[in-house]
Parts: structure tokens; C-alpha cells; sequence
């Protein structure tokens, strides 16, 4: 009987350490790269049309397909303060006027745009005086130049945070638009220039927590990834004031990815910040 018991006991601690040493099993590799893929979104707009989401922005919108949020606009026919609504459906191709012929409307073709462009160029000189072409042209390149200074200069640019810069602005078609600077967690954000918050949010895929600031008509910048907002749309801030804590929502890494945009496309922070 003693040893019927024991043969019991025996077997008893063997299925018991069994099902312990089972527990520490790795996890399947595949789980692992399933979370890794959840951070692969693709953070650009294509398509020809969009469907308003909640809590998208017009400048969300214009961001994210790379364009420039006033030619969205007037696309669009939404006058400003650009209000947009849940469903609507936002075009994203360029508007061509359609001229009527034999009582239908048909677009007209590039080159007929094009050779139309250029005998009212002609026409327009031939009508002009000598004196008055060359005066009106010194003053367009005149106007042109200043413009382009004046929009530039309006701006005056701030770093937005402390830390190590990890990833640099790529000219490549899938490159890096912006610049990642890697900080703890909980680190300040801080408004690059003076402007006013047109978007702060989640919706945008890729981007995780995110705030947008409008500086004037031709300069935006973001500010993704973060942990914790501290501004609100329309709101207006000032240059260095703390926006956001860095993060890491929807990214593998806790940094700021800070981008700026000039009439919708990006462009190299580097050259524009101290």
C-alpha cells in the first residue's frame, strides 16, 4: 500500500512541474510582428475624393493630402471659417472650369488652355507701349520677391523641444517628412512659432496625438506622437509656450515628429529653425 502511495505521489509532482515549466513558454513571434505592424498606417491621403470623418479639420485634411488648405477650399466651394461636416465628401482634385459647346459642357484640353494662355499674353504686349511692359514687369518681379520675403520673415522660428534628433527630413517619395526628436516621456512640446491651434486630435492615422498651428496663409506645423495635449482648436499661442508633452501614441518610439508645411507641402525644418 506504501508503495501504490508513492507511486502516486511521484506521478502527481511530475504533472505538476510540467504544467509549470509549460507557463514560460515564449510568446509566438507572430503576435510580436502583428503589434509591430499596427504602427505601419499609411499617414497620407490619396484618392480623388475624401470622406469627412469626426474630428477632422479642413487643415487636417489639406495636411494630409499634402495640399494647400485655401485651394481645398475654393475646390470646394467652403467659404471661410471652413466648416466642414461628418460625411461630406471633400474633393481632392484640382478644378477645371468647363466651357459650353453645342449646349454641353465638356472640359477643355491642356493644350487649348495653353495656346489660349498665350495669344492674350501677345495680344496684351502688342496693346501695351514699350515703357509700360517693361515698368509693369520690374514691378510684378518686384512684388513676387517681396511677397516671398515678407512670408518668410513673418515667421519667426523656435525649436520645438529638447532632446536627440533620431530621423531627418528625406526628399524621397516614402522619406521622412520632418524631423524626430527623442525625449522621455512627459517632455515639453513647445509651440515652434506664434500662431493659432486649427487642429488637435487623433484622427489622423500615423500620427497619434497630434496639434497643427496655422502661423499665417503659407506656413503650418505639426506636432505627432505626443502624450498629452495642452491646447485647444482655435486657440492662439505663443511662440515657446508648452503645447503637448512628448509621447509615443501610435509609434515604437518616444519622440516628437515635428513637420512643417509651406502652402501644403512639406519642407526641411532644419533650414528654417536656429
Amino acid at each position: 500500500m506504501n508503495k501504490q502511495l508513492r507511486c502516486y505521489v511521484a506521478l502527481f509532482i511530475s504533472i505538476f512541474l510540467f504544467a509549470c515549466s509549460s507557463r514560460h513558454v515564449p510568446a509566438p513571434v507572430s503576435s510580436l510582428n502583428n503589434n509591430v505592424n499596427e504602427f505601419k498606417h499609411k499617414i497620407n491621403i490619396t484618392g480623388s475624393h475624401y470622406k469627412v470623418q469626426k474630428g477632422d479639420t479642413l487643415y487636417s485634411i489639406a495636411f494630409s493630402a499634402g495640399q494647400d488648405f485655401r485651394l481645398l477650399a475654393k475646390n470646394n466651394e467652403i467659404p471661410v471659417p471652413y466648416t466642414i461636416f461628418p460625411g461630406q465628401s471633400i474633393s481632392l482634385l484640382a478644378q477645371t472650369k468647363k466651357i459650353k459647346r453645342d449646349g454641353k459642357y465638356t472640359n477643355p484640353s491642356k493644350k487649348s488652355i495653353k495656346n489660349k494662355q498665350k495669344n492674350n499674353i501677345k495680344l496684351k504686349k502688342e496693346l501695351d507701349p514699350p515703357k509700360k511692359r517693361e515698368y509693369v514687369q520690374k514691378q510684378a518681379s518686384n512684388k513676387v520677391s517681396n511677397t516671398e520675403h515678407l512670408s518668410s520673415s513673418k515667421v519667426k522660428w523656435f525649436w520645438p523641444a529638447k532632446g536627440k534628433i533620431t530621423k531627418r527630413f528625406s526628399n524621397k517619395e516614402n522619406g521622412y517628412k520632418g524631423l524626430q526628436i527623442t525625449n522621455k516621456k512627459g517632455a515639453s512640446v513647445l509651440a515652434a512659432a506664434q500662431g493659432t491651434v486649427v487642429y488637435a486630435g487623433n484622427a489622423l492615422r500615423g500620427y497619434g496625438s497630434l496639434i497643427i498651428l496655422k502661423h499665417n496663409d503659407d506656413y503650418l506645423s505639426a506636432y505627432a506622437h505626443n502624450s498629452k495635449l495642452l491646447v485647444k482648436e482655435k486657440q492662439e499661442v505663443k511662440v515657446g509656450q508648452k503645447i503637448a508633452e512628448i509621447g509615443n501614441s501610435e509609434s515604437l518610439v518616444t519622440a516628437l515628429r515635428f513637420e512643417i508645411r509651406y502652402r501644403g507641402k512639406a519642407v526641411n525644418p532644419a533650414k528654417y529653425l536656429p
